[in-house]
């Protein structure tokens, strides 16, 4: 992957669309572990999954979302929903959900509709709905799996958007979604290496327990492609860029965490240098302006308007140097002049 080709965005899309790794996402999340899903035996389904809900006069696009993947096993429709890290957490992600599925629902149902009033010998009843008593549509299995570092604290089902009686809770209907957070995922054994690594060394970044990635991956190498993974979930460009430039196709990330400490930190020293040496010439900018107008008589308000024309600060920043330094000149000067008239 050319780093001028490389989309952050499309990362993880591509990297569960590998069905051992999209299979065991699924068996370890929803099934606890129990091997439901061959990966063998996965379909690839459309991959037209429209981002756009149009309802009548409301048209809503889903920016802040990406459906991964959408794959197919034994008439079941798996789909991936990914909530990009820099976009934090979508508080509206269940109906989102419910409403994807609902439209993937009315989608198969016209395709069958148009299908049996293209054949002909429906009932009465099954020529109204164009959908005879024994068809049947497709599930719709669906996850969330939230790459955020920040705990979810948004809403996981339909109930939790709601605000219903409590006499009236027995009669409302749910939609749950199924949610995985990758900053909280240590309760799940994922059996396929990839998987296994990006989680776990994610999820160590998140809570910067860098001893522990350097206990268990010390000596360890891991492909450039999972490193390019894990620096899109952690949103670490710098990590990105490593990974894409590693000659052999390969990472150790101790290696490349501590490069990137101390790279970081040897930018936030150059930029503390920086930002001191700026604070120190707009500090003697303000003094000599100061001892200008105070030497020529000039009054303190005047003088604070000059400062925030000519520093470009603000009023409250403007006034703390006439306190630091008005009455400071102004003892100068006399003891300048009494000098002056005793010698």
């Amino acid at each position: 992957m050319e780093q001028k080709n490389f989309k952050q965005d499309l990362v993880l899309k591509e990297f569960w669309r590998d069905n051992r790794r999209f299979a065991d996402l699924f068996n370890t999340a929803l099934f606890g572990g129990k091997q439901v899903i061959d990966p063998d035996k996965l379909e690839e389904t459309d991959k037209e999954f429209s981002n756009t809900i149009v309802l009548k006069r409301h048209t809503e696009t889903i920016n802040k979302i990406i459906d991964l993947v959408k794959k197919t096993y034994q008439g079941v429709d798996f789909v991936i929903w990914g909530i990009e890290n820099q976009q934090a957490i979508h508080y509206g992600m269940p109906l989102r959900m419910m409403v994807s599925d609902i439209l993937a629902y009315q989608r198969e149902y016209e395709d069958i509709a148009r299908q049996r009033a293209s054949e002909g010998e429906l009932t009465g009843a099954e020529f109204l709905s164009r959908f005879r008593k024994g068809d049947r549509l497709h599930p719709m299995v669906s996850v969330c799996v939230y790459y955020g570092e920040d705990p979810w604290d948004g809403p996981v089902s339909l109930y939790d958007m709601l605000e219903i009686p409590d006499e009236l809770k027995s009669v409302v209907n749910d939609y749950r979604m199924n949610l995985i957070q990758v900053r909280d995922s240590e309760q799940f054994d994922f059996q396929n290496e990839d998987v296994h690594i990006i989680f776990d060394m994610s999820r160590m970044i998140y809570h910067r327990d860098f001893q522990k990635i350097e206990e268990i991956y010390g000596n360890k190498s891991i492909p450039s492609e999972l490193g390019i993974v894990i620096g899109a979930i952690t949103s670490s460009k710098n990590l990105i860029e490593a990974a894409m430039a590693s000659p052999k196709g390969e990472i150790n990330m101790c290696n490349a965490l501590k490069e990137l400490e101390n790279k970081g930190r040897a930018e936030g020293m150059a930029a503390g240098r920086a930002e001191g040496m700026a604070a120190g010439l707009q500090d003697g900018k303000a003094q000599g302006i100061i001892k200008s107008y105070k030497s020529l008589g000039g009054t303190q308000a005047a003088a604070i308007e000059l400062l925030k024309k000519e520093c470009g600060i603000s009023q409250t920043e403007a006034e703390d140097y006439i306190q630091k330094y008005w009455r400071q000149i102004f003892l100068g000067l006399v003891g300048r002049l009494a000098l002056f008239l005793f010698l």
